[in-house]
């Protein structure tokens, strides 16, 4: 029989992230498909109560990888590990999220596993027995359509596109085996620069509003601040507030920064250079608010409003304000 299709676990300190349920749904309807077993695979140290978390979205194995040296993400270790089991199993599809440590473990394993990597992928379906995927190219100007060569075959997904859909599995608990030399342990973390308390991550997050050049200053962004706590959303900004000095990286969404696809995304003061709609082109909603009518990124935009943001934001916090108090 054709080998397991895996969905690999993402996980911080002991919690697992959402795009896990995703890939982990996705596993199980390409399984379905294929008439094969899903599996997921849980790495990390103290992680064993996680396998059950997957089992619900339809694993009916985990491997679970749990040793102390794995406490803390780390590209050459963990794609080790998943190798290892990769190659003693042999499924003939992996699946990850196309998070930050998703695009970044994936292309190491595939590398390992010494196959090619389908990544960022919006949407996945079987033909012919191989995996067919979508996936943007040109920068998201256009989507292509591809389908592997190879027997075994590994693919990321982007984070908040695929569903997340219950479907218990018997979640069958396999011990996997670690072996570390010092050579694979060449990367040690010494610190963490946390982020905002109780922040959800770009990639994650379901509503996003962002800014742009026409802030005009880091303090500004206090309206774009006020407007997402009332929608609790997330913050991000184009790739000019952020060479301003303005928000830092971690929030920079565009070809340089992070791929979002979140429900509803709110464009403030944002042009819409081809870079920044690669970044979140492909959200479910797009709401753009510039003063500019001929902004490029009203030609995205599903919702549009010509103004001044530093008028519009306010006005537009202040009504859901109300609309929450009388709710």
């Amino acid at each position: 029989m054709a080998g397991e299709v895996w969905a690999i676990a993402e996980q911080r300190d002991g919690k697992l992230r959402k795009v896990s349920f995703e890939a982990m749904s996705t596993a199980k309807k390409l399984a379905d498909d294929l008439g094969v077993a899903a599996a997921a695979v849980v790495v990390g140290s103290g992680v064993g109560d996680l396998a059950a978390e997957m089992a619900k979205y339809g694993a009916a194995k985990v491997y679970v990888a749990d040793d102390a040296k794995l406490a803390q993400y780390t590209t050459n270790p963990y794609a080790q590990v998943i190798a290892d089991v990769a190659k003693a199993e042999q499924p003939q599809i992996i699946l990850t999220g196309a998070s930050v440590n998703g695009r970044d473990l994936s292309n190491r394993l595939a590398a390992k596993l010494g196959v090619s990597l389908m990544p960022d992928c919006t949407e996945a379906g079987i033909e012919d027995g191989r995996l067919v995927v979508t996936r943007p190219v040109f920068a998201g100007k256009a989507f292509g359509k591809v389908k592997s060569a190879g027997e075994f075959q590994v693919a990321t997904l982007r984070p908040n596109v695929f569903d997340a859909v219950e479907a218990a599995g018997a979640g069958e608990v396999v011990s996997a085996p670690v072996n570390l030399d010092d050579a694979a342990l060449n990367t040690t973390i010494k610190d963490f620069l946390a982020d905002a308390a109780g922040k959800v991550d770009l990639t994650e997050a379901e509503i996003i509003v962002s800014g742009g050049r026409g802030m005009k200053d880091a303090a500004n962004f206090e309206i774009i601040e006020k407007l997402a706590d009332m929608l609790g959303a997330t913050v991000g900004a184009s790739r000019a507030a952020v060479d301003a000095g303005w928000r830092p990286h971690a929030d920079q969404v565009g070809q340089t920064g992070k791929v979002v696809t979140p429900n509803l995304y709110i464009a403030c003061g944002i042009s819409g250079a081809i870079q920044h709609l690669a970044g979140m082109g492909s959200s479910k909603v797009i709401c753009a608010i510039n003063k500019d009518p001929d902004a490029p990124i009203f030609q995205k935009a599903d919702f549009g409003v010509v103004g001044d943001l530093f008028d519009v934001v306010p006005a537009l916090a202040a009504a859901i304000e109300k609309i929450k108090s009388e709710g």
